[in-house]
């Protein structure tokens, strides 16, 4: 069967916006897929193997918590039997959280891919607290969900060097969340989107990343091209398409001005995990 798209999982119901559980003994082996919206955060106080984010694996060795984002492609191979909790938030909850300094948190977690938190008792306990509130049924479930969430994610942030620029609502916020709606070589593109010019989305590229934000918005698209080309059947001509390039040649030029190669030259010599 051709794949046109990376293989999407969702691993919660549709009227959920928040799930809390221990990790599923029976997904020690997936193949790799994305996730439907949503940020999942796994954390693993038993285990061993892999877990590959797009082209980087990662070993297993717990106490270790992976941050895996809504765009990345990833899977699992876990050769012992793990122990752990996931987590997995969707957009809505972070829209009616009651304590908005949640966001933040999340916000501050997202930056991150692994953690290694040290043996804490305390990251432990606040897990199982965590997936037991929100099985409960009280009317005041979500305001002891959010407690819990907030003291889980202060305690796994004292072990993460924090960016103090990350704010509720800033401009660099919007600029990534909107990359990861919609890729197009075309920064006249976002800077409409984001009520602001293209000279203040270059300066501000130019501040945070020492980048212009053709080069942020290429970055994306290589890596996304990337994900495309291992991982699906689509051709060189679909993808060009996809991200709104009109001239196919065009696209491989701009492939390989930032990559050194062709996109089917990536993809005769990657090797997928």
């Amino acid at each position: 069967m051709i794949r046109t798209k990376i293989r999407t999982y969702s691993k919660i119901s549709a009227l959920a916006d928040i799930k809390i559980e221990p990790f599923d003994v029976n997904k020690r082996y997936t193949k790799p897929h994305r996730h439907n919206k949503y940020m999942e955060l796994v954390y693993f106080s038993a285990g061993s193997g892999m877990h590959y984010m797009d082209e980087t694996g990662y070993a297993i060795e717990p106490p270790v918590i992976f941050i895996i984002k809504k765009d990345e492609v990833h899977h699992w191979e876990i050769d012992t039997v793990p122990e752990g909790f996931v987590i997995i938030i969707k957009e809505g909850f972070l829209e009616k959280t009651l304590d908005k300094h949640i966001n933040l948190q999340l916000r501050q977690l997202g930056n991150k891919r692994v953690i290694n938190p040290s043996y804490d008792s305390s990251i432990q306990s606040l897990f199982e607290i965590a997936s037991k509130e929100i099985q409960e049924n009280c009317a005041s479930r979500d305001i002891l969900v959010e407690g819990v969430l907030k003291a889980l994610f202060s305690k796994i942030l004292t072990y993460v060097e924090i960016d103090e620029k990350v704010s509720a609502n800033n401009l660099e916020e919007r600029f990534e969340e909107l990359l990861q709606t919609k890729l197009k070589n075309d920064v006249a593109f976002y800077a409409q989107k984001l009520n602001t010019t293209a000279q203040n989305l270059n300066a501000l590229c130019r501040r945070k990343h020492e980048k212009t934000a053709s080069t942020v918005i290429a970055e994306h698209i290589i890596k996304e091209t990337k994900r495309l080309l291992l991982y699906t059947d689509c051709s060189v001509t679909e993808i060009a398409f996809a991200f709104d390039f009109t001239d196919v040649s065009h696209f491989v030029k701009y492939f390989k001005r930032h990559e050194g190669q062709t996109p089917l030259q990536f993809k005769k010599v990657a090797i997928v995990p």
